[in-house]
């Protein structure tokens, strides 16, 4: 799934989209040895929609599901370049993958995976952005669909207190709140990466739940304080 958008505004969409796709992916080395007059594509409304064939996989193999989102990917890198060189300076393309499907009766699920994972790709800057089908199973689909006035407000609660001490007194709260829940919350990876002392994270991380009224040591707060930093 893809879809066009021009600055006027006055361009039609779903044609250039079409366009485009044609372009690229009828290329031979593509996606290898598959023929590519085995690929469709078309437009409805202002986004347009291909159809491409990949290596069979048993729907019971154990390696389905990884095959699936190897072939996303592929089909993610092969076309992002090539379809950014097609876009006038005004353009912007968003694209969307869905898994791949095995019978006829799979592909209306399909397309719906493919326009989520589109409107996933478009809540992202730059303008060529595509997101395939295993970030719909991730809270990177929830995200860009929080509306930005609650964004702000749920971000403002948890780190501006943060941010306003950082700037008084030069401490690194954000920094050391960013590592220690990239490192689970182990007290030594985290102090290891920061190149600090554990007693001296431990300070900061006090310093955080002081000013926030969170407790890190609590799942909930964890959550909230990494969603908070994901969204601003």
């Amino acid at each position: 799934m893809a879809r066009v958008e021009w600055e006027g505004g006055d361009v039609p969409g779903g044609p250039v989209a079409q366009s485009l796709l044609e372009e690229v992916l009828v290329d031979p080395g593509t996606f290898g040895p598959e023929p590519s007059d085995r690929i469709a594509v078309a437009h409805t409304g202002d986004e347009a929609v291909a159809l491409v064939p990949l290596p069979a996989v048993p729907e019971d193999s154990a390696d389905a599901a990884t095959t699936d989102g190897l072939h996303a990917d592929h089909l993610l890198r092969a076309i992002h370049e090539p379809l950014g060189r097609g876009l006038d300076g005004d353009g912007r393309l968003t694209i969307g993958v869905s898994a791949s499907v095995h019978s006829a009766e799979g592909l209306r699920g399909a397309l719906e995976e493919a326009r989520h994972a589109r409107r996933v790709a478009a809540a992202r800057p730059g303008r060529v952005c595509a997101a395939g089908h295993e970030e719909l199973a991730s809270h990177v689909l929830l995200l860009p669909f929080v509306p930005d006035d609650v964004r702000r407000a749920f971000t403002a609660r948890l780190l501006d207190p943060l941010r306003d001490y950082d700037r008084r007194h030069r401490a690194e709260l954000i920094p050391t709140l960013e590592a220690f829940l990239d490192c689970d919350g182990s007290w030594t990876r985290c102090a290891t990466r920061l190149h600090l002392h554990v007693n001296t994270l431990r300070y900061r991380v006090g310093r955080i739940e002081q000013l926030t009224g969170r407790d890190l040591s609590r799942l909930e707060d964890k959550l909230d304080f990494f969603l908070a930093l994901r969204m601003s």
